[in-house]
C-alpha cells in the first residue's frame, strides 16, 4: 500500500511543470529566430523581474531587452530552465536578479551555500556559452507577507549580497548594487517610495534600477510607465 501511494506521488510529479517550461516556450521559438538586436539583453530572475516589462514596457522594447521572469521561483528553479530561457536565445548579455524567493522559503528551506552556487552555476554557464553575465543584489525586504515565518529576511539579503559582491569582484564580472539604491531609512526594507508592498519595486523603483543596470549593458533610459 505504501509503495502504490510512492507511485502515486511520482506520477502526479512527472506531471507538474516544476520549472515553468511552458511559460516561456513559444516566445523563446520567436525571440531566438529574430534579429539579434532585438534579444541583445536578457533579464532573469522571479516576480521582480516578471513584473518589468509589464510597469516600464518602453524600457525593454526601446533597448532589445528580454524579460525572463517567473513570478514565485528559487534560483533551483531558475537553474533548471537557464538553457531554454536564456543561452537558447544566444544573448550578449544576462542580468541574473535572484534569491528572494530562495531566503522566503518558497521551494526550499534556505541554504545560503545552495543558492549562492546556483547563482554561481548560472554564471558558469553564461560564461561557458559566450554569454556575459551581469550580477545584481537581492533587493531589500524587511519581511516576506506570504510567509511571516521569516524573521531575518534582511540579515540573510545583506550576507548573501557581500558574498556575491566578493564573488563578483574577484572573478571580475559585473556586479549592479540595487540594494542600497532602494534601502528604505529603517535600513531593513525597501524605501516606501518604491515599493507598494515591501517586496515587489513600483514604476519608480524600476526607474531607480534602469539607471543603475544601462551602464554595463548600454541602451537608453526612459520616462513615464509607456
Amino acid at each position: 500500500m505504501a509503495l502504490a501511494i510512492m507511485a502515486a506521488g511520482t506520477v502526479s510529479a512527472q506531471k507538474t511543470d516544476w520549472a515553468n517550461f511552458s511559460r516561456y516556450e513559444q516566445s523563446n521559438t520567436e525571440i531566438a529566430a529574430a534579429p539579434a538586436q532585438v534579444r541583445r539583453v536578457v533579464f532573469f530572475g522571479n516576480s521582480i523581474t516578471d513584473a518589468w516589462p509589464s510597469v516600464r514596457p518602453q524600457f525593454f522594447s526601446g533597448n532589445g531587452f528580454v524579460g525572463r521572469g517567473i513570478s514565485g521561483q528559487t534560483t533551483y528553479q531558475f537553474l533548471s530552465r537557464f538553457r531554454d530561457d536564456v543561452i537558447n536565445l544566444h544573448p550578449e548579455y544576462v542580468v541574473i536578479n535572484a534569491a528572494t524567493n530562495d531566503i522566503a522559503e518558497n521551494t526550499h528551506p534556505y541554504n545560503a551555500d545552495r543558492t549562492f552556487g546556483n547563482i554561481v552555476s548560472m554564471v558558469e554557464l553564461a560564461k561557458a556559452n559566450g554569454i556575459e553575465p551581469v550580477l545584481t543584489t537581492t533587493l531589500p525586504a524587511a519581511a516576506f507577507y506570504w510567509n511571516p515565518e521569516i524573521k531575518d529576511a534582511p540579515e540573510k539579503i545583506a550576507a548573501l549580497n557581500a558574498r556575491l559582491a566578493e564573488y563578483a569582484r574577484t572573478n571580475g564580472i559585473p556586479f549592479v548594487d540595487y540594494h542600497s539604491a532602494l534601502l528604505g531609512a529603517d535600513g531593513r526594507g525597501l524605501d516606501p517610495r518604491f515599493s507598494e508592498d515591501g517586496v515587489h519595486p513600483n514604476a519608480d523603483g524600476y526607474s531607480v534600477m534602469e539607471k543603475l543596470i544601462l551602464p554595463y549593458i548600454g541602451g537608453d533610459a526612459t520616462d513615464g510607465t509607456n
